[in-house]
Formats: C-alpha cells, sequence, structure tokens
C-alpha cells in the first residue's frame, strides 16, 4: 500500500470527520453518551488489528512480536493522550462550528512540526518551516475569506471554551502522533501488534472514563454498558467508523512514513 494512496484516504475521512460529528447532534446537542465513540472506535481497531495479527502470524510465522513488559507499557502514554484528545474534540463542537474547528485545527501543523524536531531529533530544513507556516496561514486565511458570511460571523462568537478546548485538541493530536510515531518506529514489530498494544490500552481507559462517568452521576443513567448505543443513528455509526479507520490509517502512515505526511493529509482535508 502506498503511502499516497492512504493519505489521500486520510484527507477523505479527515474533512468529513467534524461535518458528521456535527450532523450527529440534534439541536447542538449529543442525545448519545459522546463518550461511548471512542470506546466504540478503540474496539472496532483492536477487534480489526487483532484480526489481522492472527492473520499475519499464520502466513509468517517469523512475525516480530515483543512482549516484555518494558516495551508494552510505553502504549500506555499515547493511549490517555488519545482518550483525552478525543472527548475535548467532542466537547469542542458543542461550542464552535465545523469551520471554526477546522481552523483552530491548522494549528497542530506548527505544533506537529516543532515536536517532530524536539522528540524526534529530525532537522527541517529553512525550506521546509517556511512551507509548514505558509501552509497554515495559507489554510486559515482560505478559512476566513469570507467574512460576510455567517461562518465568520459564528468563529467571532463562539464562547470563550470554544477557542481553548480547539487548541487544546489540536496540540494532544501533534504530542500524541509524534510520540505514536516514536513507538511504531522504536522496532521491527508487526505493525498489527503495535496496534492491538495501543488500542487494548485504550480500550480500557475510555471504559474506565464511563465507569468514572457512571460514578460521577451516582448510576442515575444505570450502568455504561446499559445506555451504550442509546441515541444512536446512522450518522452516531458513521462517527464512530470514521474515527477507527482514521486511526487505523495515522498508525500506518506513522510505521511507514511520518507525521509530516499526516499533517500534509489534514491540511489538504482542510483547504
Amino acid at each position: 500500500m502506498h503511502w499516497y494512496f492512504v493519505a489521500a484516504l486520510l484527507t477523505i475521512l479527515t474533512s468529513s470527520q467534524g461535518i458528521l460529528t456535527t450532523l450527529s447532534q440534534s439541536n447542538g446537542k449529543y442525545l448519545y453518551d459522546y463518550a461511548t465513540v471512542p470506546f466504540l472506535a478503540e474496539v472496532f481497531k483492536l477487534l480489526l488489528s487483532s484480526l489481522l495479527l492472527w492473520r499475519e502470524c499464520r502466513v509468517s510465522p517469523s512475525t516480530r512480536v515483543t512482549t516484555e513488559w518494558k516495551s508494552v507499557r510505553l502504549y500506555v502514554i499515547p493511549s490517555i493522550i488519545y482518550l483525552i484528545h478525543n472527548n475535548v474534540q467532542f466537547a469542542t463542537l458543542t461550542y464552535v462550528d465545523t469551520s471554526t474547528y477546522q481552523i483552530m485545527g491548522n494549528l497542530k501543523i506548527v505544533t506537529t512540526a516543532i515536536l517532530f524536531r524536539l522528540f524526534l531529533r529530525r532537522r527541517l530544513s529553512n525550506l521546509q518551516w517556511m512551507a509548514i507556516v505558509l501552509l497554515t496561514v495559507g489554510t486559515t486565511t482560505s478559512q476566513v475569506k469570507g467574512c460576510g458570511e455567517a461562518s465568520c460571523d459564528s468563529m467571532f462568537a463562539a464562547p470563550i471554551q470554544g477557542y481553548m478546548l480547539g487548541v487544546l485538541s489540536a496540540c494532544l493530536s501533534a504530542l500524541a502522533g509524534v510520540y505514536t510515531e516514536f513507538l511504531m518506529k522504536k522496532n521491527n514489530d508487526s505493525l498489527y501488534w503495535q496496534n492491538v498494544q495501543l488500542y487494548t490500552f485504550g480500550s480500557i481507559f475510555n471504559m474506565a472514563r464511563l465507569v468514572l462517568d457512571d460514578y460521577r452521576s451516582g448510576y442515575e443513567n444505570g450502568f455504561w454498558w446499559q445506555r451504550l448505543f442509546n441515541g444512536y443513528s446512522i450518522t452516531t455509526w458513521m462517527v464512530v467508523l470514521n474515527l477507527g479507520s482514521t486511526g487505523l490509517l495515522v498508525s500506518w502512515l506513522m510505521k511507514y512514513a511520518d507525521n509530516i505526511v499526516k499533517v500534509k493529509s489534514f491540511f489538504m482535508a482542510r483547504h
């Protein structure tokens, strides 16, 4: 699978993510518990990665799998970051519209480049830095050029919480992406095994969040598994599938390409 095909597919999924999430709302509110969506997306990714790992091991018995705890435990960190990011993303879209969310998401282009340099020790040329800055400025300008439109007005009328959550979402996405790339390229383990580790912790932490929500609410709505699919529509399931597929494609890019390719895909999705 060529990286540019994956990047193109990721562009399509990313561009539709905010739109689908907004469409899943009713009168600006979620009829479902949005914390269940990242959980189901993690389970989907875990099941698919496990199936692909099983198939790979059958075809190639020499598939490399590192099971030492000192290696496995490293996947706890990105799982926690992605947990926070996914929930922040849903919360952000309750305050701002899709266009505003995408504008703020462009911050991850520069943030990723900075973390790319600091954590992975990758040198970027002056031309690359200039290109990244121009990508950010250019795509933001293209989003706000129609200031007579309602979408532009709504951007400036959005509550401050929306802007803060949007910036936090962009920073968390960049941090999780760079750290995940570090893990993916740390050894020659099977991509599917690395995914199984990442998504196992992701499923556990997302489930823990649901249990904590139950405890905080005094179980007034019952246990989380009893309301897991409450309020779900076809659009909600499309959001789950979108999140799951995006995660799998991003992990592939982390393994065989890098974060710069990923943020270029995000740029194309927002341009």
